[in-house]
């Protein structure tokens, strides 16, 4: 038995429980004027809940709705229910404004979470990437910094377009070996081990913050990214080593996950941040180009290789000048000044 509010046993308990178990259809509460409590005071609805809370087992089903006007009850309503609605109900009588806090009730999830689910990015460019990828792509690596070519460009659907977002780019080793290229078998072959591990470096792309509406409207393009083997670099290059296998990944990072995010730490993780990346971008770096199908199509494909795809611009300096005298024979004799003399003559 509960007695929660009075702390004590009311005088007209015993009647009104003998009530309850004779009664199957409805619960039947007991004349006011039997609960009042000896000493006069006035008459509040904390008090007519407590009459209804008599049985542990009923009082729980029931569902009292009572209204006080001038000291009298204007409606009443009761209801049974089973033991187990019971458990997921606070006891009542209860007031017209009911809580469930019953442990199976869950939230649903939450948009932001289920919109990272829906975030996809396509490579562009993607049948260029395949080329070089079947040849063996190479990129080449400078103490100043060099640009990649193909450059990584991207396009993003299912961003949430009022979130805001950061894309960001790193490079991360394929294995921790080392390569060097067989000239005679045309193939890179594994030379050892992999060289110390190199200081982490992020790109997080210029146009960082920007909203989910902005990054879709665009193609996302890494072009102004620049890969450098000087470990000391304080330009924000990606330091890489070189004869070394790469795979570049893209990062979409939501706004409230961006806090850890940094060009000299590794991508922050969690529920916020995606990561893509495509196998056909895998690289090996070189400080020169060592398969000479892959400088070829460089130069075919690359816009800024012009100069090279130019008919003799393409040959060193004495090439050149002996291309454009090709046709140019020494006399057979030294010239004299009467020679001159005379060629003037029949020019005038």
């Amino acid at each position: 038995m509960v007695w929660g509010a009075l702390g004590k046993k009311p005088k007209c308990m015993p009647e009104v429980e003998s009530g309850l178990r004779n009664t199957s259809s409805s619960v039947v509460p007991a004349p006011l004027h039997q609960c009042r409590p000896r000493r006069r005071q006035a008459w509040t609805p904390r008090m007519s809940q407590v009459c209804c809370v008599l049985d542990l087992r009923s009082a729980l089903a029931c569902q009292v709705k009572t209204a006080f006007r001038g000291g009298r009850v204007l409606d009443s309503e009761q209801s049974t229910g089973s033991d187990s609605e019971v458990l997921t109900e606070r006891t009542s009588c209860s007031f017209d404004t009911h809580t469930d806090l019953g442990p199976g009730a869950a939230g649903p999830v939450p948009a932001a979470m289920s919109s990272m689910e829906e975030i996809q990015v396509e490579l562009q460019c993607a049948d260029l990437w395949k080329r070089f990828h079947d040849i063996g792509t190479e990129m080449i690596i400078t103490k100043a910094g060099r640009r990649m070519f193909p450059a990584m460009r991207v396009k993003i659907t299912g961003l949430d377009p009022h979130q805001q977002y950061y894309i960001a780019m790193d490079i991360v080793p394929v294995d921790n070996k080392r390569y060097r290229y067989v000239y005679h078998s045309s193939k890179w072959m594994v030379a050892g081990n992999a060289d110390s591990p190199v200081p982490p470096r992020v790109y997080i792309h210029p146009d960082s913050l920007a909203s989910g509406d902005t990054w879709m409207r665009q193609v996302v393009s890494f072009d102004k990214l620049k890969l450098t083997n000087n470990e000391l670099d304080d330009q924000g290059h990606i330091i890489l080593h070189s004869m070394h296998k790469y795979q570049p990944r893209v990062h979409v990072i939501r706004k409230d996950f961006s806090s850890d995010l940094s060009p000299t730490k590794p991508v922050p993780v969690g529920d916020g941040v995606k990561t893509f990346n495509f196998p056909e971008t895998v690289f090996t770096t070189v400080t020169a180009y060592q398969n000479q199908q892959i400088t070829r199509l460089k130069i075919d494909r690359n816009p800024f290789a012009k100069g090279f795809r130019d008919s003799g611009r393409n040959r060193t300096g004495l090439e050149a000048i002996m291309e454009t005298y090709a046709f140019w024979r020494p006399p057979v004799r030294t010239l004299t000044f009467e020679d001159f003399t005379t060629m003037q003559k029949q020019q005038g």
